[in-house]
């Protein structure tokens, strides 16, 4: 049973969210709040194993929140969900330690997954702004200088080819389209995708890129 804490101001909202999680198989909702300091509050009362936190709180944001929990409880999963959608939103809640980000739009069946997801330890990202996210990851303000930096963060025992085919997916290219910008076989791109999702753990481009933005792999 995964235990749930939602953090979510928009009184109406929370009552629809609270609903769907309630019916849900393995899930518990443990907790709710209505702001920022009050869902620290509760995260340190009750030990909820996956937060799900709305970036638009009063007091402190989600954001905040998020990187205060962190802080003093790391291994708890924080899935923002919220209807932001902006390039630095979506990077801050990343970097103050997010586990996943959802929008508001999606489908129920979709955020009891990204829920289920966080939970077992797996990355979780929007499929609608997962290329506009790590687009943004490209820009180099926000890359290492060095590929021989970037090369170093490598803890997966990824090839040189493996870590450029991950490359050109967290861009967002189809296997068709590496195999293409890699002068490669469509059944060789395939293959280094399939490789690259075992050797990272995941089961999903979507999580991969996750995971390549949070080690620092691309």
């Amino acid at each position: 049973m995964i235990n749930v804490l939602l953090v979510e101001d928009h009184e109406l909202y929370r009552m629809g969210l609270s609903m769907l999680l309630n019916k849900a198989d393995g899930i518990n909702l443990i907790g709710e709040a209505s702001e920022g300091l009050d869902g620290i509050k509760k995260t340190r009362e009750l030990s909820p194993d996956v937060i799900l936190m709305d970036i638009g709180l009063p007091n402190i944001d989600g954001i905040e929140a998020t990187q205060r929990i962190k802080d003093f409880n790391p291994a708890v999963k924080i899935l923002i969900f919220t209807s932001r959608d902006s390039e630095n939103d979506v990077f801050e809640s990343f970097k103050a330690g997010a586990d996943g980000y959802i929008m508001k739009g999606a489908t129920p069946e979709q955020t009891i997954s990204a829920i289920k997801s966080v939970y077992e330890g797996v990355g979780w990202i929007d499929p609608n702004i997962a290329r506009m996210v790590f687009s943004n990851l490209q820009k180099p303000s926000l890359r290492t200088n060095t590929e021989e930096v970037k090369r170093t963060s490598n803890n997966y025992g990824l090839t040189e080819r493996e870590l450029d085919v991950l490359e050109l997916m967290v861009e967002g290219l189809s296997n068709p389209q590496i195999a293409d910008q890699l002068v490669i076989t469509k059944a060789t791109a395939k293959a280094h995708v399939h490789s690259i999702l075992q050797k990272l753990c995941v089961s999903s481009r979507t999580q991969a890129t996750v995971t390549a933005m949070k080690e620092g792999l691309v």
